[in-house]
């Protein structure tokens, strides 16, 4: 498997475009992504009851059709609580986009991301609609441009794309996301479009990444709040010549290894552009009586406001993972628990069986002050292992959002 440069236009067949079209203060804010014929179409949505009305939409024409051929995505206004009016504008967004390619409509999916409860402005999207239509290309440059539109507070775009061999043919796997608060998947405020040219049927496309999510997007968390508007959609036009995939082969498993790679990198870069985060902060657990609780614990760890204030602050203020991992609900041992942090500066164990070790302060401060931090839970009871990933919390998140609005 090979990273390449890129995202949604690296798969063949795939086009996309970024425009400024009037719905925020001078920023991109619509985007498309475009495949030159019909793609199996997949995704996975928010668990949050309160969705949006393009979540109701997408969920709808994916059960109703085999294929989609095209995502517009707009930031600055979510469309969530917008009654039947949001429910129309949103219609109409994938309408235009469909008149302007000159495609059915329920051949588009459509994203939203922004303020909840402003209704579309409409007009002016629909609009946007010509001009993203006038503006594709499959250059990686205007796949960076639909990566800058979808952003809302992300301070930077986020892409990430790999190459791999099946047989005689190459098969590319790229994708796009935005997300930097209200990040806490069960799927959150993130929209991700995930494109590739492998041949692939829609049962298994849509198995594959109902898996991936379980141990991608949804190990992250900024802030603990699942939003409304959570999407993750994947297309796969075939155009890589493979011989389609219908059964869970080697080929299958291939596959899935490079969506897996893909997900967990643009998963991995939203964690760390929480909003107002410096570093990213990841949570290892090993040794847990099974996977479950193991997914718990690491998670309990990566949400915890207090251990995430200790990050930011250096502090290698282990009692505050011990706490976290306690009210998790998983029953351990808490006398048999070894606790480790590391980073590109090093690795030191804070903790055996559940009591301090004599470690330097001045070493544990050193290794926290990285930009990448990790935390390793040893439960010592199992083999079951977990990987979450999250940011420390600082005053800026309080800033960020306490004027999102305005």
């Amino acid at each position: 498997m090979e990273i390449i440069k890129g995202g949604v236009t690296a798969a063949k067949g795939f086009k996309a475009a970024g425009i400024y079209a009037g719905i925020k203060k001078k920023r991109k804010d619509m985007a498309l992504v475009y495949s030159i014929i019909p793609a199996k179409a997949a995704g996975t949505f928010t668990t949050n009851v309160v969705k949006a009305a393009p979540v109701k939409w997408d969920i709808k024409v994916m059960k109703e059709n085999e294929t989609a051929q095209a995502v517009v995505l707009n930031s600055g206004v979510a469309n969530a609580c917008t009654g039947t009016a949001g429910d129309e504008n949103n219609y109409t967004m994938a309408e235009a986009v469909a008149k302007s390619l000159g495609l059915p409509v329920n051949a588009v999916l459509t994203a939203s991301t922004g303020v909840i409860g402003k209704q579309l402005p409409i007009d002016v999207m629909t609009e946007g609609a010509k001009l993203l239509a006038d503006a594709l290309a499959d250059t990686l440059e205007s796949g960076l441009l639909a990566a800058e539109a979808i952003m809302t507070t992300d301070t930077y775009s986020k892409e990430y794309a790999v190459t791999f061999e099946l047989g005689d043919k190459t098969v590319t796997v790229g994708g796009m996301s935005k997300g930097s608060g209200m990040i806490h998947p069960n799927m959150a405020t993130m929209l991700g479009v995930v494109t590739t040219d492998i041949a692939i049927s829609k049962a298994l496309l849509q198995e594959a990444i109902s898996a991936d999510v379980k141990e991608s997007f949804n190990m992250i968390s900024v802030d603990r709040d699942t939003s409304t508007n959570d999407s993750l959609i994947v297309l796969a036009n075939g155009l890589a010549g493979n011989a389609e995939i219908t059964s869970k082969n080697e080929d299958y498993d291939k596959f899935c290894k490079a969506l897996n790679l893909v997900t967990t990198e643009l998963a991995k870069q939203m964690a760390a552009d929480g909003e107002g985060a410096t570093k990213l902060f990841e949570t290892v657990v090993v040794g847990a009586k099974n996977k479950e609780d193991a997914v718990i614990l690491s998670k309990s760890i990566i949400t915890s406001n207090l251990v995430k204030t200790a990050v930011y602050g250096n502090d290698a203020n282990w009692g505050r993972i011990l706490c976290a991992m306690g009210y998790s609900g998983v029953d351990f041992d808490p006398d048999q628990v070894d606790l480790y942090i590391e980073s590109a500066d090093g690795k030191l164990k804070l903790v055996e069986n559940g009591m301090a070790t004599d470690y330097s302060e001045e070493t544990a401060t050193k290794i926290l002050s990285a930009k990448e931090v990790r935390a390793i839970a040893d439960i010592k009871a199992g083999a079951g292992t977990a990987t979450a990933w999250g940011c420390d919390l600082t005053y800026d998140y309080v800033k960020i959002n306490a004027d999102y609005r305005s």
